[in-house]
């Protein structure tokens, strides 16, 4: 999950950095669109398909497998709806970024590249949807390898834009959204035709699923709510640094920063959507003991993976170690929020 979820991340990434190599203005109006995409859109969709981790984790760990292709149809509904919502907000987010104080030529780029990645909106939402319901059967390693394959493919179709055709800064947006939709459509297809789903897809399409909305935004929403929490704290640094003097260059500067950390915090995210999938499957049998038993040994392990990034990002800089000493603040509050999570799975 560490793989998955850091190879979906660094499409966006990747796309910034070949925006960037087109000049100054263009890395901090991309660095600056890209952190607007994550805390609006991005991370509210991760935090709506969270659903499916208690849903589909615990209908796979009680054996009722038809439910989990009823809950991934009503997680669509709601993350295509949404997604039309948030791509109003992308659509005027340029004049919203100037309300907001940004530098009215940054934000004016910055909304053009937003522009571009509205379908990949789309196809992301959906995208982490699949990627819940198979996370919550631990089908990983088909996902790992068609995220990595993704990200390739990603590589390659952003360079192609970017300076084979006269798209360049609006192409590296557009390259991620063909690769998202490349993703959803891959492992849409991998669900609908492997054997390994037989038991589980329905037989023809039917108006369940909107019996299950309610009762599916019930748990959305609170996860969305958290995930957006988790992410705000650190992306609003970036806005932020856009009402300094010399924007282009602060705002760069601290969202490269920002990317760095997200980068780490993949790890304590795969650890936690590990812990999710463990802990709901045997809730979902009865076992609450080894479900406590699940929390118990992936909180040491994100432990560990905390002191291990943040002594390598100390010995970076061999010359002052101290700048790094803050990044354990920044994870330990991480940890004890899963913690807290996980022991609310637990008593719901």
């Amino acid at each position: 999950m560490v793989v998955v979820n850091g190879s979906f991340y660094f499409i966006n990434l990747v796309s910034v950095m070949f925006a960037g190599h087109l000049g100054k203005l263009e890395l901090a109006a991309s660095n600056l669109a890209n952190s607007w995409a994550m805390v609006t859109g991005f991370s509210f969709m991760v935090g709506l398909s969270g659903a499916l981790e208690t849903l589909c984790g615990q209908g796979y760990g009680a054996k009722m497998f038809r439910m989990l292709g009823i809950h991934l149809q009503t997680s669509f509904i709601i993350s295509l709806f949404c997604s039309i919502v948030v791509s109003f907000i992308w659509w005027y987010s340029d004049k919203i970024l100037i309300l907001l104080g940004q530098d009215p030529l940054i934000a004016r780029e910055s909304g053009v590249f937003l522009k571009f990645l509205i379908p990949g909106l789309f196809a992301y939402g959906l995208l982490q949807n699949i990627v819940r319901f198979l996370q919550a059967q631990s089908i990983i390693l088909p996902l790992a390898c068609f995220s990595v394959a993704a990200l390739i493919v990603h590589i390659g179709i952003a360079y192609a834009l970017v300076h084979w055709t006269s798209l360049a800064f609006r192409g590296a947006a557009l390259a991620a959204s063909i690769s998202f939709w490349i993703s959803f459509l891959t492992l849409s297809l991998y669900v609908l035709f492997s054997k390994r789903f037989n038991h589980i897809r329905p037989e023809s399409f039917t108006t369940e699923p909107l019996h299950h909305i309610i009762s599916n935004l019930k748990l959305a929403l609170p996860s969305a709510g958290m995930v957006c929490l988790e992410y705000w704290a650190f992306e609003i640094l970036v806005l932020l640094a856009g009402l300094m003097p010399n924007s282009e260059t602060t705002t760069t500067i601290v969202a490269m920063c920002v990317n760095t950390e997200t980068i780490a915090y993949m790890i304590s995210y795969g650890l936690s959507a590990a812990a999710s999938t463990r802990v709901s499957n045997e809730i979902g049998a009865g076992n609450i003991g080894k479900a406590k038993q699940a929390m118990a040994v992936t909180l040491k392990l994100a432990i560990l993976a905390a002191l291990i990034v943040d002594t390598a990002l100390g010995f970076m800089d061999w010359v002052d170690l101290w700048p790094s000493l803050p990044i354990i603040w920044l994870v330990a509050p991480d940890i004890i929020f899963k913690m807290g999570k996980s022991r609310a799975s637990l008593k719901n």
